[in-house]
């Protein structure tokens, strides 16, 4: 969970997440399959969500599980939310669900992440 304490870069990611990792969003209706997409969005929330008031303040660890509880600050707006994170034997990340609140949290982080990703496939295109 090095990844989680430190920098969040794209190789230390890439590194720790399974080729098939399920990601389940609070954006997102439908678990979305894959190392390519989870990287997208995480990258997304990390440009989103990981500013200077971005904190973890709590982790459970549960063995090939944890939790982590997190708080940021978005336009005012205070962010709660936890990462649900299971591991393999390996090591590698199989799941990942974030979860987010109150209600006016969720609609700032949803209109965040929304524009970071049409950002994001534009540059692609």
């Amino acid at each position: 969970m090095d990844y989680f304490h430190g920098d969040h870069d794209a190789a230390a990611l890439d590194a720790i997440l399974h080729d098939d990792v399920v990601f389940q969003s609070p954006i997102v209706h439908t678990p979305q399959r894959g190392k390519p997409i989870t990287m997208m969005y995480l990258g997304a929330a990390g440009e989103t969500l990981g500013n200077d008031s971005f904190r973890y303040v709590r982790i459970f660890d549960c063995g090939d599980k944890a939790v982590l509880e997190f708080e940021t600050e978005m336009n005012g707006i205070l962010v709660n939310g936890i990462d649900m994170i299971e591991w393999d034997e390996a090591g590698l990340i199989t799941d990942f669900k974030v979860m987010v609140r109150p209600l006016k949290a969720i609609e700032t982080v949803h209109a965040s992440m929304k524009a970071m990703l049409e950002s994001m496939k534009a540059k692609r295109a």
